[in-house]
């Protein structure tokens, strides 16, 4: 499959880097497709192999403390999982699944420490979006503390919108497709508040949910309400 006309998310590496080093990135390793459920890495693994996702989207969990399973964050065509082992060569800190189909390229180890020897513009890169990531996390924490889970919510829903979607008619779909509970996982909210956030949000014109799509109807006023400011990205990526 040729990816010359795909439109990037301009937070992942295959939108952030020039024209010239995605080429380079796209033939890189070898590709691997995935299937709903499967396991691309796991929490505590010693492989150090890092995944170029090109379709489809998977979910990053990890184990807490009493052993229940909290989603951190998803990804998304043009997103790395996995890097980070590949360059501290600690065990994998997460587990990360695929969300229906994903398509990905894996590169070895030696690939990937080649690579960023070779091109110090991809491994700048590379290292500001693990930046990025760590900023959204720790903001995160600071929006447990400081917002209602209604507005955790709306800058949630911002964020995967400005990040991950694509404008339509009348709005923006979202990028990706994520239940009830990872909503209230990423939020830090009770499940039924998430569930109740999301009728206020329907009812108040911003929101319209169907099978298998979230569509934005309002953002600037979901921007409002999330206490964003009214243009710009929403923070880092999810």
């Amino acid at each position: 499959m040729s990816y010359d006309s795909v439109k990037w998310p301009a937070r992942g590496l295959l939108g952030a880097v020039s024209p010239q080093a995605r080429q380079e990135l796209l033939a890189l390793g070898v590709e691997s497709r995935f299937e709903a459920g499967d396991v691309l890495l796991r929490e505590g693994g010693a492989d150090r192999h890092v995944l170029l996702l090109l379709s489809g989207f998977a979910k990053v969990t990890a184990r807490v403390e009493n052993g229940e399973e909290s989603l951190l964050a998803v990804r998304v065509g043009g997103d790395t999982v996995g890097e980070m082992a590949a360059l501290d060569g600690a065990p994998r800190s997460a587990t990360v699944t695929a969300c229906g189909l994903v398509i990905a390229r894996i590169w070895k180890p030696a690939e990937v420490h080649s690579l960023l020897a070779r091109r110090p513009d991809v491994h700048l890169t590379l290292t500001g979006i693990i930046a990025q990531r760590l900023r959204w996390a720790n903001r995160r924490r600071l929006d447990f503390r400081g917002y209602p889970a209604k507005v955790r919510l709306a800058r949630l829903l911002v964020e995967l919108a400005t990040s991950y979607g694509h404008p339509v008619e009348g709005g923006f779909v979202l990028g990706c497709r994520l239940t009830q509970p990872e909503l209230a996982a990423l939020t830090g909210a009770a499940e039924t508040t998430i569930h109740k956030g999301l009728r206020e949000l329907r009812q108040e014109g911003l929101l319209e949910t169907g099978y298998g799509s979230t569509v934005i109807r309002d953002l600037p006023r979901l921007r409002k309400l999330a206490d964003l400011a009214p243009e710009g990205p929403a923070g880092p990526e999810v």
